[in-house]
């Protein structure tokens, strides 16, 4: 087995920089109301001269103005959960470890290319999302565990080089139980290859067996004894704004994030989404909700972001927003289209499935028809909101844009191009038709759909158009 380490040390700090366009001086901060220390500091934080471990109070002798915000536990494991499905599309292994994800890479690599590829994009995913990182890999998930808390880009390939490669590394970083960490080094055994040439005996009496098993999963000698995360079914992701928000052309930043963000979870999963919702927070009123939904599933960022955008635009704010939620339980299997080896479509044209719904996000539901399957074979009545995924494939052509009654036709004769078609229907609801109708085109060289009593061809009603 060979096992990649994605190790995470500013996992907190990162989770909110990401959210901020501003690059001012900014802490985190923890521990009790009059005793609050710096447990993350920003660049501008620090080239100012503040430090982690620095009590908050020492910090602001030193800097009169920066951004002090709370240390999140738990937001801060959502989002190593979020990195975690990230990783899935990589791996179906993947465990959680203290500000790390270790996932299981032998069989990635048969998909992926070998590992210098695999990391490169592991790394490209990560910085686009905004997280800093390091990487390691190692035949164990503990010993890549410790070599990327080591330096960045560490690699052990086989079995045989992994005791060598440990042989240096600090007892302090090797992640060893807190009890032997802290008598070791005063034991003269600084290093790892001191540690595992004593005896075991020795070691089981002193520590007892959890440094023995730490040291087996270490190097291989037991299963890793990991927990497998397996993705949730359902998306939440929620930001609070740093200021109040009145007018929408502000939310369009952390929107982008959002959808981004959606659509990185919904690749790491191997899905799509058909239904989410935004949720938009005030301060004295319930929230605003602005539904987001597709006829198919999809998951392109792009997409997802236009859609969402689209409906944004369309509401009025009852007031200042806090902040933004996005929820998604409609995560059905997604199924990528398929195009011709030799498409002759321009390279940036728009599939139909996305124009549709970019029409109906920014027209709305009730504007955009397609032509239904029915059991009445009248025009009028085949022309409907569009509710399903596929359209109906007509054995006849039909055109794009179908009025509501038909018109006259003016001017010129026009030029039959196909027809007729007989339609004799509806006798049994007293609204009876028996029309032949014709593709034709007109004297302006519009092509058109119309009918004309049958045995006639003067008199002509016009019925739609074709695009």
């Amino acid at each position: 087995m060979l096992w990649a380490c994605v190790l995470l040390p500013h996992l907190a700090l990162d989770g909110v920089l990401r959210h901020r366009p501003d690059d001012g001086p900014l802490v985190l901060v923890a521990g009790s109301a009059n005793a609050r220390t710096l447990v993350a500091v920003n660049t501008a934080a620090r080239e100012a001269g503040l430090r982690v471990g620095q009590r908050l109070i020492a910090a602001q002798a030193l800097l009169a103005h920066f951004e002090v915000l709370p240390y999140d536990k738990a937001a801060t494991e959502r989002w190593q959960r979020f990195l975690a499905a990230v990783a899935y599309r990589y791996s179906s292994e993947v465990s959680l470890l203290p500000h790390a994800l270790v996932l299981e890479i032998s069989r990635s690599m048969g998909l992926f290319g070998p590992w210098p590829r695999l990391a490169a994009m592991l790394r490209v995913d990560f910085d686009a999302l905004g997280f800093r990182q390091r990487i390691a890999v190692a035949p164990t998930a503990h010993a890549a565990w410790v070599l990327a808390g080591i330096g960045d880009g560490q690699a052990v390939l086989t079995n045989a080089a992994l005791r060598p490669a440990l042989q240096r590394v600090s007892v302090r970083k090797s992640h060893l139980p807190d009890a032997a960490t802290e008598a070791l080094p005063g034991m003269g055994i600084r290093t790892l290859g001191q540690l595992l040439s004593l005896p075991r005996d020795g070691l089981r009496r002193r520590f007892g067996t959890e440094l023995l098993t730490v040291l087996d999963r270490l190097i291989g000698d037991q299963p890793a004894g990991l927990v497998a995360w397996r993705p949730p079914d359902t998306f939440d992701l929620r930001i609070e704004l740093t200021h109040e928000v009145e007018n929408l052309g502000a939310l369009i930043f952390p929107l982008r994030r959002m959808t981004s963000d959606l659509a990185v979870y919904l690749a790491g999963r191997d899905g799509g989404v058909q239904r989410f919702v935004l949720q938009l927070e005030h301060r004295d009123r319930p929230p605003t909700a602005v539904v987001v939904g597709l006829l198919a599933p999809e998951r392109d960022a792009g997409m997802l972001f236009e859609l969402a955008r689209g409906r944004l635009e369309q509401i009025r704010l009852p007031g200042p927003v806090l902040g933004m939620r996005l929820l998604a339980r409609d995560l059905p299997p997604f199924v990528p289209a398929g195009r011709d080896l030799f498409d002759e479509r321009p390279a940036h044209a728009l599939p139909i499935e996305q124009l549709r719904e970019r029409l109906r996000a920014r027209l709305g539901d009730q504007a955009v028809y397609q032509l239904g399957s029915t059991t009445d074979p009248r025009p009028e009545l085949a022309q409907t909101v569009a509710a399903g995924a596929d359209a109906t494939h007509e054995r006849h052509p039909r055109p794009s844009w179908l009025f509501a009654r038909p018109l006259p036709l003016r001017g010129a004769p026009p030029r039959i191009l196909a027809g007729p078609e007989r339609l004799e229907t509806g006798w049994w609801d007293g609204g009876e038709v028996c029309r032949d109708y014709y593709v034709i085109e007109t004297s302006l060289g519009q092509r058109a759909w119309a009918f004309c009593a049958p045995g006639e061809q003067s008199g002509w009603m016009l019925h739609g158009w074709f695009a």
